[in-house]
């Protein structure tokens, strides 16, 4: 009470039941009682009444509504009985169909007001134009009145569209002139199609009254001819579990918001990505999942405003946009709101489960001027809620690596993962013990049409703070696997390591992609190695460790990656299912040159011995550091000292000549003889 919505409301209402108890007081009592006396204004209350149960939707936005095919009825009406009797008819067929449907009563009384006012418009048209209809007596509309039947029809359309117009942009907060654009196009056609059914309805009442329920096919033919469209609008701009709008429709509100966003009101995006839905999935199985998604998608809608888009992107992530809001502050207040929603436990198959999600804020114009860039910065921001449990995070440029330059390396990096322009070169792992392969390790390549070579240190860590993770995750895994069946299909039986950061692990698709990948390529899980950094082992995010132990299930075995540069603690470690530990060749490098670098390198060595676990060496390049390597007892190592990184053609050869025999530098290694990393 008291907002514009409320004034503009009562302002409606007043004006038309005051022109609806005027134009009774026309008609007067000996009228009326005559009306009651017809059987066709009672056939013709009873098709308006039919035609009120349901709109036709011409468009699945909420924004555009609907258009009832009683209007059809009522406009013969008001050229059959006038002005009068078409408002007592329609206000009949609107607290009848109320009644039914529980409707509330203001929207009841907007409408009977709305629909007052049109025929009020429509029938002040007829006057001016000097064809005014007559009351109970009737008359047949002829030839030389169809252009004001026309004008008539425009005045009637204009009217109730305005009206509801008004009430929808206050209602959720956007212009008027949006709502306007919105609606306009594709209420005309069905608005055209029903008013121009109405002169012939006219016509069969003054002749073949009995005749006038036949009218009903042609409104059954619009509305299922409607309703079939809609469907199909329907499907392709939403989601098929949820409901909800998919990322088509959510790029077309996002683009209507920007374009009507007023000077000083800011648009926000959020990006929601739910925690420990895979156990869900693992524990229950997808169609409890299907259903625990539905039940999220549900709250969400119900705990955002009206006029705020609630989408599904996919998996376990949603984004919400939201057209107008005040500030940073005011955005944070909506996303806490949505994640109190989200935490309310949930019971599902005798199970009960507390949810939670992690959400990416970013505002326009303050951090983006389009939705990509949107996006991508609440993304950005929803990985940092993700990564710091924070639940909630505002973009800050200053936690964003991207400058303008990355960001235009970015979209060059969306295309060539389109274009599959990147490509996985093979270096092998040897055991320094006996001088065999014991498997190799995929490292990205990606040649820039313009830029040449591009260095995975420059590229990977932006796609990491950005929703191409996925994809180049995706990429890699599948590329890996495919090598893999040509070598181990061929006789090569070598185990390929592909990297995967944290952000990775808190996919919960990436052990159903490997699953689905090994079974496809008729794969044993140990054909490929998942390395993971040492940072996963600096947090206590459970959800990061439960997909670790997904993966162990599955039968992949992981290896920890980069270990040294962190400050993984001994119990953390023990807790991670590793095999292998992985020894960064900053420290590998440095261990003939530095007593310091050779006790770090000695202790992991010794560490990961004790604990059961596989060592392996980064970065050898040189005889002597092999040979240091061997003396403390490291079980593999990998450098250029052995094979430097190779494609996928050069790999193969090299595996082939090298197959099942040590390689002569590690021969002389152990005969004591030292090499130079040039010559071996």
């Amino acid at each position: 009470m008291g907002s514009p919505l409320w004034t503009y409301l009562t302002a409606v209402i007043t004006v038309g039941f005051a022109i609806l108890a005027g134009a009774q007081w026309w008609l007067g009592p000996a009228e009326m009682l005559v009306l009651a006396r017809s059987p066709m204004f009672w056939m013709l209350t009873v098709l308006v009444v039919l035609g009120e149960l349901r709109p036709v939707l011409l468009s699945s936005s909420t924004s555009v509504g609907g258009t009832y095919p009683s209007t059809m009825f009522i406009f013969a009406a008001l050229l059959h009985y006038g002005m009068p009797v078409a408002v007592l008819i329609q206000a009949i067929g609107i607290v009848v169909n109320a009644a039914v449907t529980r409707r509330a009563w203001h929207r009841v009384m907007f409408n009977i007001a709305q629909t007052t006012l049109a025929c009020a418009a429509a029938g002040a048209v007829l006057e001016v134009l000097g064809h005014p209809p007559v009351t109970a007596g009737g008359r047949t509309p002829e030839g030389s009145v169809l252009l004001a039947i026309a004008l008539a029809g425009l005045a009637y359309f204009t009217v109730r569209g305005l009206l509801v117009s008004g009430a929808v942009a206050l209602h959720e907060r956007r212009s008027v002139r949006r709502v306007v654009r919105a609606a306009i196009g594709h209420q005309s056609l069905v608005y055209a199609g029903l008013i121009g059914l109405a002169p012939p309805i006219v016509v069969v009442m003054n002749h073949s009254p009995a005749l006038v329920p036949l009218f009903v096919a042609p409104m059954a033919a619009v509305y299922f001819t409607a309703t079939l469209s809609l469907r199909r609008d329907h499907q392709a701009m939403h989601d098929g579990l949820t409901g909800l709008p998919n990322r088509k429709l959510l790029v077309l509100r996002t683009e209507e918001a920007l374009a009507e966003a007023r000077q000083g009101e800011r648009v926000g995006l959020f990006l929601l990505d739910l925690d420990r839905f895979k156990e869900v999935n693992d524990t229950l199985g997808h169609p409890v999942g299907d259903r625990l998604l539905q039940i999220v998608a549900h709250r969400l809608t119900h705990s955002v405003r009206p006029g705020d888009v609630v989408a599904r992107l996919g998996g376990d992530e949603f984004a919400v946009l939201l057209p107008s809001v005040r500030d940073a502050v005011a955005a944070r207040e909506v996303a806490a709101r949505l994640r109190v929603a989200l935490t309310e436990p949930v019971r599902l198959e005798g199970m009960t489960f507390d949810l939670d999600a992690s959400v990416g804020i970013a505002l326009y114009p303050d951090h983006a001027p389009d939705f990509e860039l949107l996006m991508q910065r609440s993304d950005v921001a929803m990985y940092l809620a993700k990564e710091g449990r924070t639940g909630v995070e505002t973009y800050v440029a200053e936690k964003d690596r991207n400058s303008p330059d990355r960001l235009n390396l970015l979209g060059d990096l969306r295309r060539a993962i389109d274009r599959s322009e990147l490509r996985l070169y093979y270096q092998p792992k040897l055991d320094l013990a006996v001088g065999e392969v014991r498997g190799v390790e995929a490292l990205l390549r990606w040649r820039h049409p313009e830029r040449g070579m591009i260095s995975p240190r420059e590229f990977v860590p932006m796609a990491e703070q950005s929703y191409l993770m996925r994809h180049l995750t995706q990429y890699v895994v599948d590329a890996a696997l495919e090598q893999a069946a040509h070598w181990w299909h061929a006789g090569l039986h070598e185990q390929i390591s592909v990297n995967v950061s944290a952000r990775d692990l808190l996919d919960s698709a990436l052990p159903d992609r490997l699953e689905a990948g090994l079974a496809y390529h008729r794969l044993p899980p140990k054909a490929i190695q998942l390395e993971v950094t040492e940072r996963v082992l600096m947090t206590d995010q459970s959800y990061t460790a439960d997909a670790v132990r997904a993966l162990v299930a599955l039968g992949v075995p992981l290896a920890l990656d980069d270990f040294g540069t962190g400050y993984s603690s001994l119990v953390r470690l023990q807790r991670l299912p590793v095999s292998e530990v992985k020894i960064d060749s900053s420290f590998v490098r440095r261990i003939v040159q530095s007593a310091d670098d050779e006790r770090i390198v000695r202790s992991i060595v010794d560490l990961v011995r004790s604990l059961g676990l596989r060592s392996v060496a980064e970065g050898v390049e040189s005889a002597e550091v092999a040979d240091r390597l061997t003396g403390m007892g490291c079980d593999l190592a990998q450098g250029r000292l052995f094979a430097g990184p190779m494609p996928a053609a050069e790999a193969t050869a090299w595996l082939h000549e090298h197959r099942g025999r040590a390689l002569p530098g590690l021969a002389l290694l152990r005969s004591g003889e030292v090499l130079d990393a040039r010559t071996a």
